[in-house]
Formats: structure tokens, C-alpha cells, sequence
């Protein structure tokens, strides 16, 4: 399942949503306004950074919203 860290003010967050919504990705958000999500992020990928894609289940985790389009689009 694809998890994607974000937030609404962030240009590159709102650029890889709209891919998703685009090709009908279907795509779990988590706001890291969330004090709850904002943890998770730092212990999945230690960078208080977003847009960040985790895939948990392919150990996958990706900062940068090309890459994470890449990674969507060969996957």
C-alpha cells in the first residue's frame, strides 16, 4: 500500500497528488500536521522533509515528488 506523507501548503505534495488522482492511484495520505504522522515520518525516513513516499511492504521510501512519480509509474 502506498503511504504519502504531505501536506496541503506543499506545491510538490499537491504536484504528486494530482498524478495520483490522475491515474487513479489509490493512495493512503497522511497529513504530517498530525503531530502522529510527523513522527512516523522521521522514524521511517529521518528527514522532516515532503512529499515522502513509504512503501512498508517493499521497504521502498522515497523524498523527491519526480522520483516518487517515477517509482508509481515503473511500478
Amino acid at each position: 500500500m502506498l503511504e504519502l506523507f504531505s501536506m496541503d501548503s506543499c506545491p510538490y505534495c499537491r504536484k504528486v497528488k494530482e498524478f495520483f488522482k490522475t491515474h487513479n492511484i489509490q493512495y493512503t495520505e497522511r497529513d504530517v500536521n498530525n503531530p502522529e504522522n510527523a513522527m512516523e515520518l522521521m522514524k521511517l525516513g529521518g528527514k522532516a522533509q515532503v512529499p515522502f513516499l513509504a512503501v512498508k511492504d517493499k521497504n521502498v521510501f522515497i523524498y523527491n515528488s519526480d522520483d516518487i512519480i517515477k517509482y508509481v509509474q515503473e511500478n
